[in-house]
């Protein structure tokens, strides 16, 4: 199983870092204005019931850029938003970390997860920074992530990458990109889907994906 090593990995180098005016590590620290008290320990609850569902190591590795403010930075799963995990029809179950009375939504995991489910558990995604960079004094708003702070995580990347040890890796973003190629890691760059890119996103990945899930 995944959960373990992978679980190991982000508890010895990602949880314990603090947040910054500009990064938010939404598995150590929470907003009394945005977040239930106890909302740290439930984002990692949904982090764990992610990874638990993967009984072995899939080969197919989709690198995401950074949590956006309506996704990952509530519901603690890349690319998966709280009104996701809410859903009984989909693949992993969680709760709402928010304060809000009606769970966040994104348009880009919506279309994500359109996409994806139908080759659900045979990929594993994973965010570029870990954490959800926004501007400061601005919580809910959404930057890319910098070249310096890609380069903080690259380490952990490479730890996710020797556990995962995937055949085919797919970068979601320019700035994925970046940071599979700092370590020299061959991908494939997909258009992010948002902003416009969900056509070229969608169309991308399906034919990418019907490749790399067939059976060796």
């Amino acid at each position: 199983m995944l959960l373990d090593p992978l679980w190991d990995l982000f508890d010895q180098t990602i949880f314990s870092i603090p947040s910054s005016d500009g990064l938010f590590n939404l598995y150590r620290d929470f907003d009394d204005a945005l977040d239930r008290p106890d909302a740290v320990a439930i984002r990692r609850a949904n982090l764990r019931n992610y990874l638990a569902r993967y009984t072995e190591a899939p080969r197919i590795f989709l690198l995401a850029e950074a949590p956006g403010p309506r996704g990952c930075r509530f519901s603690g799963v890349p690319f998966t938003s709280q009104a996701q995990l809410l859903d009984g029809s989909f693949p992993i179950a969680g709760r709402q970390s928010s304060l809000r009375d009606k769970p966040h939504s994104e348009y880009s995991g919506g279309i994500y997860w359109r996409v994806l489910k139908p080759f659900f558990p045979h990929f594993f995604t994973w965010n570029t920074v870990p954490f959800h960079p926004h501007k400061p004094g601005k919580p809910l708003s959404i930057r890319n992530p910098s070249q310096r702070e890609v380069t903080l995580f690259t380490d952990v990347l490479a730890e996710v990458l020797r556990i995962l040890q995937p055949d085919v890796c797919l970068a979601i973003g320019r700035k994925a990109e970046y940071a599979l190629q700092r370590l020299d890691v061959p991908c494939t760059y997909v258009r992010h889907p948002s902003q416009g890119g969900a056509v070229l996103f969608e169309s991308g990945i399906r034919q990418l994906l019907k490749v790399a899930a067939a059976p060796a």
